[in-house]
């Protein structure tokens, strides 16, 4: 008669050190080709918002007020009071120009259609006013200092309280939710300071003249204006920020739409810093 072998111990820890070995390599390969995926698929879907807000210009003649929409409530029947789901809108983009609601949600979003939200302003450009100009806004022919006034400078930060709808922060309504939080593009949550807060990403104005009547002094790079430039930001994407210390790092890992080309990576630590006065 012919006698069975198994393994023996040493054999067997052996089969085991070589697949744990082997785990420890493929697993982070599968983690980082899944990551590329989700953001290339980001970016994909910040060019379609692009491409959707220049068709609704043509149409409209100006930009809409939000990407997705405000929060919107129903007005009558059962459901009257409540929240209308985002992906029964029918917004200014959505679903007319833009027929996914997963191109306004970054594939780290994974809030409900019912989701709302209050979102702050983003922090301003911590340079001095008359330091760093970015365009011509005088129309002298040369950027300098005489550009960078504080009227051109964005009006409010995370401290000013909440955006109202227009973008203003005072009178707002107390308790109201202005945003769909599955949006990622409008509003987006971050961690600053080792805080958590949702911050505004799409506005027409955000410098203190365009929040008021305007001026001819203003950055143009604003979306509310006749003909911004092709620099000014429509939006961006925080959601593959790494942290220090409970702040955005640098490195090019977040993702950046401007107007006049297709979303590319971004510094984290100027965009947190800069916000819609960043420059491609």
């Amino acid at each position: 008669m012919k006698t069975r072998r198994g393994f023996t111990l040493i054999e067997l820890l052996t089969v085991i050190a070589i697949i744990a070995l082997l785990s420890a390599i493929i697993f982070p390969v599968f983690a980082r080709s899944k990551a590329a995926a989700a953001r290339n698929g980001d970016f994909s879907d910040m060019n379609s918002l692009r491409s959707a807000l220049q068709l609704y210009r043509v149409d409209q003649g100006a930009y809409p007020p939000q990407l997705l929409g405000y929060v919107t409530l129903y007005t009558s029947g059962p459901n009257a009071g409540n929240v209308i789901p985002a992906n029964e809108l029918k917004s200014f983009l959505y679903s007319k120009r833009v027929g996914s609601l997963d191109t306004f949600v970054p594939s780290w979003n994974r809030n409900a259609p019912t989701a709302t939200t209050q979102a702050s302003y983003p922090p301003r450009d911590p340079r001095p006013v008359g330091t760093a100009a970015l365009t011509d806004n005088n129309g002298d022919g040369v950027i300098s200092g005489l550009d960078d006034v504080a009227g051109a400078r964005q009006a409010y930060g995370p401290a000013d309280g909440n955006v109202c709808i227009g973008g203003g922060i005072a009178p707002c309504a107390v308790g109201v939710a202005n945003f769909y939080r599955i949006s990622g593009y409008d509003v987006s949550e971050i961690r600053a300071g080792g805080a958590t807060r949702t911050e505004l990403r799409y506005t027409l104005f955000w410098s203190q003249f365009g929040l008021a009547s305007g001026s001819p002094d203003d950055d143009p790079r604003q979306l509310g204006y006749a003909e911004p430039p092709e620099s000014t930001v429509i939006t961006w994407n925080t959601g593959y920020r790494e942290y220090t210390g409970g702040n955005p790092a640098a490195g090019k890992q977040d993702i950046v739409l401007f107007l006049g080309g297709s979303a590319r990576p971004y510094d984290s630590k100027l965009l947190h810093e800069r916000s819609w006065r960043v420059m491609p």
